[in-house]
């Protein structure tokens, strides 16, 4: 007779563990005590538990504190994880106990099992894949260098090469003069070249800033174990794991100047998410910038028009909307929402924990990975490749009576004004209206309002 469970074991009983699962008792009592959201921890995340359990029991090994068979055994077993296998063997609910308990012994018992299987031996989950390390140094440390390393090897990248594109772009369209705009109401003209240049510098500072708040996310909590005093860890663990840990991964980790303030808080990674959220507010501003200036395209600004990359609507033909900057900015509202999550969640370290440690490790990585997948697909689908209206630009740039505002230093603000004034209502252009009201020729008055001059800043 066959059964699709099987019966685990741990320090609170026996209970029934499906059979082909990995894991033991523990991750089963988080499984039926959790059926909350049906998230579970990005893969991300438990890649990287599986790399520091590898670097654990290296220097484990090292440090005498691990027999070879056992800790080879672990490691080889980590390997498997981190090249993305078993993904399936790790069900246990974003919303679970605030340590991360759960899911840390999800990934020791995998492993323990995996390891045995791998060397012939009976392998702990607890007395050897978890040697020297406790929950509440194990996660702390996933959440840091998870972090960084998405940073490092996803975001980073996606957005110098979005800051990239938009210099690109703006270099080939510096010669677009169009009507600037402030309160959404005509203003002075500027070159297309200019406002791009203020996108492509607004996530350059982003990148300044995620890279000043990385060397604090590089301080890792590991080797502090229960409390922060490193009970039960070697002497020499914290400084060893994070030299093995920094040569394998090519980052500046380094062991926290305080464990305590490691398990205690979660301060670097609030200060991330404050970053993330800053270049979410970028993003909005420019996906907003882009839906404005491609609006129409008959009856809005119609200044660009973004490349059409699906049919935009169930009921009528022909529409096409700006879909990659809409979705970009349901990013940037996504990113905000989580940032005020982990600001909540790194308000909750209670004495020597922080008890909202899953919670906080799925939103910064959900961020960094919206963000940097947003930050492509706005470059490459939206920024790249949109077209110029130029007969429409200059249509307006003509009639902008706006303009009149580099006459203020010859004729004066209120005079200025009245021309303006006459302008709009006869909506005429302002040089023929300036003919008539004042003493200046139309040669100088064609120098003195010549847009692109008046782009350059100065009366010249």
């Amino acid at each position: 007779m066959t059964t699709n469970h099987r019966i685990e074991k741990d320090s609170m009983g026996e209970l029934n563990v499906p059979a082909n699962a990995l894991y033991g008792a523990q991750t089963q009592r988080a499984v039926n005590n959790f059926p909350i959201s049906g998230l579970t921890m990005p893969m991300a995340f438990i890649k990287t538990v599986a790399l520091i359990k590898k670097t654990a029991a290296s220097v484990n090994l090292e440090l005498g504190e691990l027999e070879s068979p056992q800790a080879k055994a672990i490691m080889s077993a980590a390997d498997l994880l981190i090249e993305g296998k078993y993904s399936e063997q790790f069900p246990v609910d974003v919303f679970q106990t605030g340590s991360g308990t759960s899911t840390h012994m999800n990934v020791n018992e995998v492993l323990a099992h995996l390891a045995s299987k791998i060397s012939g031996l009976t392998i702990s989950p607890n007395d050897e894949v978890n040697k020297g390390q406790s929950s509440n140094d194990v996660i702390p440390t996933a959440i840091h260098v998870s972090a960084a390393l998405e940073c490092q090897q996803q975001l980073l990248p996606s957005l110098e090469h979005l800051a990239t594109v938009i210099e690109s772009k703006a270099k080939s369209l510096d010669y677009v003069i169009k009507t600037g705009r402030t309160h959404l109401m005509d203003a002075m003209p500027i070159r297309l070249s200019q406002e791009l240049g203020g996108w492509a510098l607004q996530v350059r500072n982003s990148i300044a800033r995620i890279k000043s708040t990385l060397p604090r996310v590089y301080k890792l909590a590991q080797g502090g174990t229960a409390v922060g005093t490193g009970i039960n860890a070697h002497p020499e663990f914290s400084q060893k794991f994070s030299d093995c840990l920094a040569s394998e991964t090519g980052l500046a980790f380094v062991p926290n100047d305080s464990f305590f303030e490691s398990l205690s808080c979660q301060d670097a990674i609030v200060e991330l998410s404050g970053q993330c959220k800053t270049l979410a507010v970028s993003l909005m501003k420019i996906a907003n910038d882009l839906r404005w200036m491609n609006s129409g395209p008959l009856t809005g600004l119609g200044e660009i028009e973004l490349t059409a990359l699906q049919p935009g609507s169930s009921i009528m033909p022909g529409k096409v909307n700006p879909v990659i900057p809409e979705a970009t900015a349901m990013v940037a509202a996504q990113v905000m929402g989580n940032d005020a999550t982990i600001t909540i969640a790194g308000q909750s370290g209670s004495f020597q924990l922080n008890v909202m440690l899953p919670v906080i490790a799925y939103n910064i990585l959900q961020s960094i990975e919206l963000l940097a997948n947003a930050s492509r697909i706005l470059a490459d689908k939206a920024i790249a490749d949109f077209d110029i209206q130029d007969e429409h630009l200059q249509q307006a740039l003509a009639k902008n009576p706006i303009l009149v505002t580099a006459l203020n230093p010859i004729i004066g603000y209120l005079k200025a004004a009245e021309i303006a004034k006459t302008a709009y209502k006869q909506k005429r252009a302002i040089i023929d209206v300036a003919v008539e009201m004042t003493p200046l020729s139309r040669s100088e008055l064609e120098k003195i309002l010549e847009p692109a001059h008046l782009t350059a800043g100065g009366m010249g």
